[in-house]
């Protein structure tokens, strides 16, 4: 199979990746990460989605293309310039929400409905608050996290992070756990009934 001929990407999608380039955003999505993403929301109907970390908007164009329409999508990003350039991509979608605030902040203040699937792509809800962002996934709902394998932007030390990330979330018994060394590294979690 070959991996590097991707044929479904989002309308929006190039438009964006160039948009990102031209900005200088040195912390792209992986392409692959956004096809399992948007896979996994088709298998959602009328769902709940949150993204954290919404960064240049990649990612955020594979999680739209998998809603339909009676979904909703929640992408949370502490960076005033990100949460614009996704609001010129998205801000004509009644589905989508983007808020610019800071994810540990937004976490710990959250009292709505849990959600269908969590892409935790920021430091919060993967490295912290990780304890309560779990408890927002719904039963059979997924939580998913990507740069699980070394990358070269990690600061010195940053495995010691994903080592112990790890080991609390293969230690939950409210999941189950695959881990993938494919694209970044990914974890999907499923929350059992």
């Amino acid at each position: 199979m070959n991996q590097t001929k991707i044929t479904n990407r989002p309308p929006n999608h190039a438009i964006i990746e160039a948009k990102a380039k031209e900005t200088g955003f040195t912390m792209p999505s992986d392409i692959y990460i956004g096809t399992l993403l948007k896979t996994l929301i088709a298998s959602k109907p009328q769902s709940n989605i949150l993204e954290l970390g919404t960064g240049a908007s990649l990612s955020l164009s594979w999680m739209v293309d998998g809603l339909d329409t009676d979904s909703r999508l929640t992408s949370i990003d502490n960076d005033p310039a990100l949460i614009q350039m996704a609001s010129e991509f998205f801000r004509n979608d009644p589905r989508i929400t983007l808020i610019c605030r800071d994810g540990s902040e937004w976490i710990q203040n959250y009292e709505g409905e849990g959600f269908d699937l969590i892409f935790a792509d920021a430091w919060p809800g993967k490295y912290s608050e990780t304890e309560e962002i779990l408890a927002l996934v719904k039963p059979g709902g997924f939580y998913v996290i990507d740069d699980m394998m070394p990358q070269p932007n990690w600061p010195e030390g940053h495995q010691d992070n994903v080592d112990r990330l790890i080991t609390y979330l293969e230690s939950r018994q409210d999941f189950t756990l695959t881990k993938m060394e494919w694209s970044t590294g990914v974890i999907l979690m499923t929350k059992k009934a």
